[in-house]
């Protein structure tokens, strides 16, 4: 079993930026693909950013790119989403989530294990 704990959301006004943090324990590898998705109230859940075990490929939501960036420090099981310019459409739960097919996948069906999120609201 991986456990997966999300911390670093909060309130910001729209152009400034977050940090959020994944931690994992457990049976975790790093040769796991790690993702984060988000879902705002009344949407369904949707990918932002992925990245594979080696942390030597990404992948990014058209709506985040260049904005957003993905990093992860296997030394200490960590995964990281660096949020700038932040945008009220941004405000939403965001998940980390663990993937034992590796890559950087985008379907949520290909995540095996989840946290239980953090709430990132971004005010106009």
């Amino acid at each position: 079993q991986v456990h997966l704990v999300e911390s670093g959301g909060g309130l910001v006004q729209a152009g400034g930026s977050l940090r959020l943090s994944c931690a994992a324990s457990g049976r975790t590898k790093s040769s796991y693909g790690m993702g984060w998705f988000r879902q705002a109230p009344g949407k369904e859940r949707e990918f932002v950013a992925a990245i594979t075990g080696s942390g030597g490929s990404t992948r990014y939501a058209d709506s985040v790119k260049a904005r957003f960036t993905i990093s992860r420090d296997n030394a200490k099981n960590t995964v990281y989403l660096q949020m700038d310019s932040l945008k009220p459409e941004d405000t939403a739960v965001y998940y980390c989530a663990a993937s034992s097919y590796g890559g950087t996948r985008v379907s949520k069906s290909e995540y095996n294990y989840w946290g239980q999120g953090t709430q990132v609201t971004v005010s106009s």
